[in-house]
């Protein structure tokens, strides 16, 4: 496993410094973390990314990748409606084949359970995790913006059927499925996929009776099923994807529409501008969303990062895909936009995903930082 240096104290403290200014309440979370449910929530394309262990006859589990749903799921389970935790720990993640990137490494960070304006919410986080990151005495720092919800809010406004406009949400944080979809739209091509005639053939049985013709396909063809998925898995999501081929598709038009919403990227106000005007131009409004994201600026540059320093980008999404509003990240020129120094975003909807019974005022916002990434070695002192 590769380990990430460990940055000198008084540069620790200076990054700590606005985190602790916010009278949170300190958190832990535990190491080992089901896998399953963190698949579930973050998406499967994690699991590459994941440490995962198992006790002798135990279900699979992870090291922790992230604080977020660990602290969420300690929230919810104290009964409080609202809250705030800070936490500082190590976190662990696979580095890419051939990648230098380290594999356990300290984060701080906060996540905030309020019911409160989240506008000011958004702004006040994301200003914290500006702030946090010049401690460490960079000053080539940049933030890009971006918004889940905007993309949801811009589909819908475009009247699509409502399954496709689901599909389309959920193809978001996973750019290639989404290239592909407007890619065969532009193309005119319509014909389904061979995995999408599987997915058919099997969703027109019961799943109990499908997932009996999947196992009975995998013994005569001397199959042997590995990642921790059971065949009554395996067909539930085949039923989702035959669903998905079976429900209308985009014209050229919509998937040409969409793919410049997309190539959106710019200093914010003007990406902002060209937003409402390609929403006008598709006969759509997102006025509600743009309001708010005027606020959020407005706020941002009160806080102190000059509009020059940020930038907003219509496609930015994130790996995890329980976010689904506001994101952001701070990033070094000198290490480049593949290692980001902080990052965070909206996910009002996990709460939900992880107990049934929850506070739908309640909206959940954070942020972290990779403090030996905010170090820079010299202006934040090596004392």
């Amino acid at each position: 496993m590769q380990l990430e240096p460990t940055v000198p104290p008084k540069a620790l403290a200076a990054i700590r410094a606005p985190f602790a200014a916010l009278g949170a309440t300190a958190i832990d979370a535990p190491v080992i973390q089901p896998l399953n449910q963190l698949l579930d929530l973050a998406g499967e394309a994690m699991r590459a990314r994941l440490f995962i262990v198992q006790g002798e006859g135990g279900a699979e589990a992870c090291l922790r990748p992230d604080f977020t749903i660990p602290v969420a799921r300690a929230h919810g389970a104290s009964g409080a409606a609202s809250g705030r935790y800070v936490y500082e720990g190590k976190a662990f993640r696979v580095a890419p084949k051939g990648s230098d990137r380290a594999e356990e490494f300290l984060q701080i960070g906060i996540e905030a359970f309020e019911a409160r304006d989240p506008v000011g919410a958004d702004v006040e986080v994301a200003a914290v995790a500006w702030q946090a990151s010049l401690a460490g005495g960079r000053t080539d720092l940049s933030m890009r913006l971006g918004d889940v919800a905007l993309f949801s809010a811009f589909i819908g406004a475009m009247a699509l059927p409502e399954a496709l406009a689901a599909r389309l949400d959920r193809a978001f944080t996973r750019p290639r499925v989404l290239r592909a979809e407007l890619a065969r739209a532009q193309a005119g091509e319509q014909a389904p996929r061979a995995g999408d005639r599987l997915a058919g053939l099997l969703a027109g049985l019961p799943e109990t009776e499908a997932s009996a013709v999947l196992e009975e396909f995998w013994g005569l063809a001397g199959i042997q099923p590995v990642g921790g998925r059971s065949a009554a898995e395996i067909v539930h999501r085949l039923s989702q994807r035959a669903e998905a081929a079976s429900a209308p598709r985009l014209s050229a038009a919509q998937a040409d529409l969409i793919a410049r919403f997309l190539a959106i990227d710019d200093q914010p106000q003007r990406a902002l501008d060209q937003v409402a005007a390609l929403a006008r131009e598709g006969g759509a409004s997102v006025d509600v969303p743009l309001k708010a994201w005027q606020a959020r600026l407005d706020g941002l540059m009160a806080a102190g990062i000059a509009a020059e320093h940020m930038s907003l980008s219509t496609a930015f999404g994130r790996a995890f895909g329980y976010y689904d509003g506001v994101l952001f990240e701070v990033t070094s020129a000198a290490l480049g936009a593949e290692h980001p120094v902080a990052g965070g975003g909206r996910y009002d909807a996990l709460l939900a995903r992880l107990w049934a019974k929850v506070d739908p005022s309640v909206g959940a916002v954070g942020c972290m930082v990779r403090p030996w990434r905010a170090f820079d070695g010299s202006a934040a002192g090596a004392a």
